[in-house]
């Protein structure tokens, strides 16, 4: 990234906070890993000018010319991403299926749950919901309800150590 802005090219790199349970792990992470957005015109750059610097693998192309994402694509990127960090990041990472979650926010907020998987996107996620339904002679078992919550939702609950 360094040697594209030397060349005063624009550059986006889309990184995000995830809240892993691994104190040591890195705290953000590239929204799309291994992709980088620079800015530039290759008849006025050269490509051959840019395929070899440092750390480059090479130039996203289709038919051998470099892919252009619009300027509109790019803007939304940047919004989505503003908004999963206003959100406190990926709230799930780490998370596996079994790993007991608690709903932070929402109609649910408050209530404990199972988390189920990740659904298509990463802002969402299934969770499972447990109820218990009274009768008011006996207690009839708990009844397990899949609710979908965006990510930023739910946060794991971490067992304490005594």
């Amino acid at each position: 990234m360094f040697q594209l802005r030397q060349r005063q090219l624009e550059v986006y790199l889309p990184l995000i906070r995830v809240n892993s349970v691994n104190p040591r792990a890195a705290r953000e992470r590239a929204f799309f890993p291994c992709y980088l957005f620079a800015k530039f015109d290759p008849h006025v750059n050269g490509i051959g000018n840019l395929q070899w610097l440092p750390g480059l693998r090479r130039f996203l192309d289709f038919g051998g010319q470099p892919a252009v994402v619009p300027d509109k694509a790019v803007s939304e990127i940047k919004r989505r991403v503003a908004e999963i960090m206003a959100a406190g990041g990926l709230a799930f990472d780490g998370l596996k299926p079994g790993d007991v979650v608690r709903v932070v926010n929402g109609p649910f907020a408050g209530y404990e749950a199972i988390f189920d998987s990740r659904l298509a996107g990463n802002e969402r996620v299934r969770v499972l919901l447990e109820w218990i339904q009274r009768n008011q002679r006996r207690r009839d078992p708990a009844r397990v309800i899949p609710v979908e919550l965006n990510a930023s939702s739910i946060e794991k609950v971490r067992l304490r150590r005594y």
